[in-house]
This record gives structure tokens, sequence and C-alpha cells, in this order.
């Protein structure tokens, strides 16, 4: 192995990531007087978050609709199919309202109602007394709310001197022999160099690893670079089973049109025309949790009821709506499916399709952002030095299924809890625990090995067999042959990447050695993604197992832990959901059947 300069830096906290969370934790860590550094693969602003569209839920109730953060977080529950922990669901609902008024505050530019309040617009599974009406509770930057959120938190950032390092792709992490996290190795893509980041608190906010997938609304981008970190380190992800489809995504693109569409009176029809929605969910229809609506929409497909020649996707209808609203409210999808799918929004439907949009599992952590390293005895020990938030982490708050708008609010919630804790957690400047003899080598020893792979594959044929098995095997509806078939294909895709080759063996801008590293944290999530499903039998929010049609809370209501070894082997652990509230102010919600 040829011999890599490594270049040192000391902080107080790093954070892994420039998304929502990643930018809201950078700016309460500067705000808190501690020593910040941001890595991030691609420059800030073209982080993810920045592709959220509907709006970020909040209980405000600036419709006047006398709405509570009690009643979201009732939703929030229901939607997580009881799969949520009761103490951070709470958490995250009271903090909702503080924190998208610091938000409002920070100079995000909401769309306003005429009184000059936050607009508000209802979003799926949002509703007001306990599932009665639909809420209006997602505040709107009209359809590109995530952009406006990101390039505020950008912009605070900047004002309060948190240090960025931009286009730096982050190796692995800096574990001591006490298993405490000391730090992170990156590379920098501009000039090839590699660093050592030392810090106190290390913090993963890397988003969703969607790319898993052949079909998805994720950027190219999204790879789960954390959670395979997380994974090489010996600790566990979470609940990797539930992958959220999105019941709009723009058939053949994929690209995404927001429920918020939804919100502001679109509605699906099938091949007959019929708004179908209403058998599957007589009182909330359209605006039903997602994993009901792409399950709706899938069987419609299947019975054979879907539009087109090969009918295989469904209509979503915009055109019955004031051109002006549309203008308004929804200007980004107009666009959006003018340019994917040809259809003028104001004169004709958009062909649409359940698409891969959110994983709710992933590293698990507290409500603090502190990650989890579980043991039969002890399932919320934490890891010293360790924190993930945003779509990387798994707190849990969606459980098994998300309701839209609770990402963006997760993202701003749990980067402002990482902020506070951090401050309570370590002093400015004091002096660093020692660092492993050996700190960054495995990882410097990984990029060298895929540098200088010699195989005969290329990543991009290795990345589109993953993609298909994923899109195949751990769809919308399961079942244990489907599974098991698919486990038999993923491992040996992962078996492939022995054969993987570069043509270029450079360091400064290699793309190819980028995206070879990016698939090898594809392939191990994938492989725990369906090794859980495999394990859960019973149907739970996203995860429909026909074989076990129904939820079974005496034996499944638990988290999934699972590591995976170098050899692609895993070990499983399983956690109680947390049922308790934080406070006496709410009380815990009981499971009950999930009806919309």
């Amino acid at each position: 192995m040829e011999s890599y300069k490594i270049i040192e830096h000391e902080y107080d906290a790093v954070v892994v990531g420039a998304g929502g969370a990643g930018l809201r934790a950078a700016l309460g860590m500067t705000l808190e007087g501690l020593k910040t550094a941001c890595i991030t693969k691609v420059f800030p602003t073209r982080s993810h978050t920045v592709a959220a569209q509907g709006g970020i839920g909040a209980a405000l109730d600036n419709m006047g609709e006398g709405d509570n953060w009690r009643f979201h977080m009732y939703d929030t529950v229901k939607g997580s199919d009881w799969l949520g922990d009761q103490d951070a669901i709470e958490y995250m609902c009271r903090n909702a309202i503080p924190a998208v008024i610091e938000l409002e505050h920070y100079g995000v530019p909401f769309s306003r109602t005429d009184e000059g309040r936050i607009y508000q617009r209802p979003f799926g599974g949002h509703t007001l007394n306990h599932g009665k009406s639909m809420a209006k509770r997602a505040c709107a930057a009209a359809d590109r709310t995530g952009h406006a959120i990101l390039h505020t938190l950008y912009q605070q950032s900047l004002r309060n001197h948190a240090e960025f390092f931009v286009e730096y792709f982050a190796l692995d992490l800096i574990m001591d022999d006490d298993g405490a996290c000391v730090g992170v190795m990156a590379l920098c893509l501009e000039d090839g160099s590699i660093h050592r980041f030392r810090a106190h608190q290390t913090v993963l906010a890397t988003g969703g690893y969607g790319r898993a997938y052949f079909s998805c609304t994720s950027a190219h981008t999204c790879t789960g670079d954390g959670n395979a970190m997380v994974l090489r380190a010996g600790l566990p992800l979470q609940d990797m089973e539930f992958v959220q489809f999105h019941p709009t995504g723009i058939y053949g693109a994929g690209c995404l049109i927001t429920e918020g569409a939804r919100g502001e009176g679109g509605y699906l029809t099938n091949s007959e025309g019929e708004r179908f929605m209403e058998r599957y969910a007589p009182t909330a229809k359209d605006l039903a949790s997602r994993d009901v609506v792409s399950r709706a929409m899938t069987i419609e497909i299947n019975e054979g009821r879907g539009v087109g020649p090969n009918k295989d996707h469904i209509m979503l209808h915009l055109e019955h709506l004031d051109p002006q609203v549309l203008h308004h409210r929804l200007p980004g999808i107009s666009e959006t499916a003018k340019i994917f799918a040809g259809a003028e929004v104001t004169k004709e439907p958009i062909p649409v399709l359940p698409t891969v949009h959110y994983n709710m599992g992933g590293i698990p952590t507290n409500y603090h952002g502190e990650v989890l390293r579980p043991t039969a005895d002890d399932p919320d020990r934490v890891v010293p030095g360790l924190m993930a938030i945003g779509e990387a982490a798994c707190v849990s708050v969606h459980g098994a299924n998300r309701l839209g708008t609770n990402s963006l609010l997760d993202i701003v919630v749990f980067g402002r809890a990482a902020a506070h804790r951090a401050a309570e957690t370590v002093r400015p400047g004091e002096s660093h625990r020692p660092m492993p003899s050996d700190a960054g080598e495995h990882a410097i020893a990984r990029l060298d090995r895929m540098r200088m792979a010699k195989g005969d594959r290329k990543a991009g044929s290795i990345r589109l067999d993953m993609q298909r098995t994923m899109q195949t095997h751990a769809a919308v509806f399961r079942t244990d042959e489907l599974m098991q078939a698919g486990l038999k294909k993923i491992h040996q895709v992962a078996d492939s990447m022995a054969d993987v080759g570069l043509n270029d063996r450079s360091l400064i801008w290699n793309s190819d050695l980028v995206e070879a590293l990016e698939l090898e944290n594809l392939v191990s999530q994938a492989i725990v993604t369906l090794t859980s499903a495999a394990l859960r039998k019973e149907s739970r929010g996203a995860h429909a197992h026909e074989d076990f049609p129904d939820r079974d809370d005496a034996n499944w209501m638990k988290h999934t832990a699972m590591w995976l070894d170098e050899k692609n082997q895993h070990r499983v652990l399983y956690r109680d959901v947390h049922m308790n509230t934080l406070s006496n102010e709410v009380e815990s919600i009981p499971p009950v059947a999930r009806v919309y």
C-alpha cells in the first residue's frame, strides 16, 4: 500500500452531512460556543433536503381549527403503526412549535395567510380530535419548503462562522479501544488529500439510502454513507425493513409530486375514472397515510384497474383546481409535471406510481440524538462521542411508517436537540481522548483496496443488479418466498463486489472511486434491509407481508437491531418499543386497529 499523507484537525464537534439536520446541528453547536466543523460530500445547498416540497408539521393552529401538539403526537404514533417510541414522539411534537418559530426568525420565507401568519395546509394522516377530521398542520413555503429551510440554515451557519469542508467524502469513524467515537476520516475530493478529524462529538447527518432501489425519489448522492460507517464500526442499524414508498412519484421518472398536491384538493383515479381511495380510507380518502395509499394504488394496478396501455399506473388530478392556487401554492410541481410527464396540470392529470421515498430505519438513537449500542441487559446503552440525526437516524419517531411533513420536522427538532446535548456534554476547547495508534488505518486500507481494484466489472453494473434485486424483492408487498430469493441474490451481489474494477487510479476528483465506495456502502444496507424484512413475520406500516397480513403486537411490537460483520453475516437483537411518554401532560397511546 502506498503511503498517504494525512492532514490533522481538532474540533469540539464534527458534523458529517450538510442537509437540514447537519446544518441545524452545526449552527446550534456553533451558537453554543463549540468549535464546529461540517464535512459534506456535496455543496450544502445541493443536499437532498432541497428536494422536500410540501411542508414541515407543527401544531401552530394558524388556521384556527383548535389544533394542538397532542393531536399531532396521536397522529404520529398511529402513523408509526405503534412502532414509534412515544417519549421521542412527544419530544418532537412538543418541540415542533418552538423549532418552526425559530426557523421563521432565522428567515425562512414561509407562505402566509391573509393575517400574515405561516400558511398551513392539510397533509396525509394529520387529523384533529384523534382522526375525526383532517388537520391543516403543514407549514409551507409554496411547494419548496425544504429548499427554503436549507438555504436559510446555510446562510445562518455562515453568519455564525461554522467551518465547512465542502466536497469531502467521509470514509470511516475512528473508534477507540473503549468503544467511544473519537473522530472521523475523510477524503478531500478536490485534491485527493486525506483528513483525520478529532472531535468530542461526531454527528452523523448523512441522510437516507434510497439509491439502493431502482426507482426512488432520492438524489444520486443518497447512499447512506453514515449507516454503512456505523456497521463497519461494529454498531447496529435499527428497523431497516421499513422503507416508505411515496404514492405519487411521476410514472417512469420517479420524481416526486408532493402530498401537498392532494392537501390542496388533488385526488387519484384508476382506469375506470373512480376515486378509489374512498373504498380504502373512507374518512381520510386521498389523505390517508402514505403506506395505505401506496398499497391501495398497487392493489388497483394488480387487479387490472391501472391506467395506460400497460395498465401500470394511476392518475393524479389537479386540473379541477383554480389555476391561481396551482400558481401560488404548487408552482414547483406544475413545472416538474410538465418537464417529466409532459402534463399540463391545469388541463390534464399526472401519471403516477408509488416510488421509494424514505427510510424509517437507520442508526438507533435516543431523543437527544445519542447513538445506541443496545445489549440484552441494557437496550438503551449510549456510544460515547457519537450522535446521529435526520434520515440517517432511527430515533424512532417514524416507527413503521412516516407521516408527511414529519421528516423536515425530524431534522430540525433533532438537529437542535443534538446541539443542546453537545452543549451539556462538551466543554469548549477541552483536551481530546487519546487516539488509538492505528487510528484511521482501516479507512485508508479500504480506500486503497478499492482504488487499486482490478476486477472486470464496473461499479455501475453491480449497482444495477443491487437496485433491481431490491425493487423486486423488498417492494410494496412482500412474501417469504420473494424475500428468501432476494436474500440469495443480494448476497451474490455483495460477493460480486470482489470483481469490481476501476480504470482511474488517481485521487483527484475520482468519481469512479467515490461511486464504488458508495456502492459498497449501499450493498451492506441492502443486506440488512432484506434480512430484517425476512425475519419480521407480520405486516406493520410499510412492511406489508402477504403471508402474515395482520399486525402482531404480542410478538412483533419491537425494534429490530442488526449488526453485519465484514463477511456480511448478521446478528440480531430485538429492543422494546418505548410506550412511556416524557411528561404527565399526555397519556401513553395504546395500540388499536389502524384505519383512516
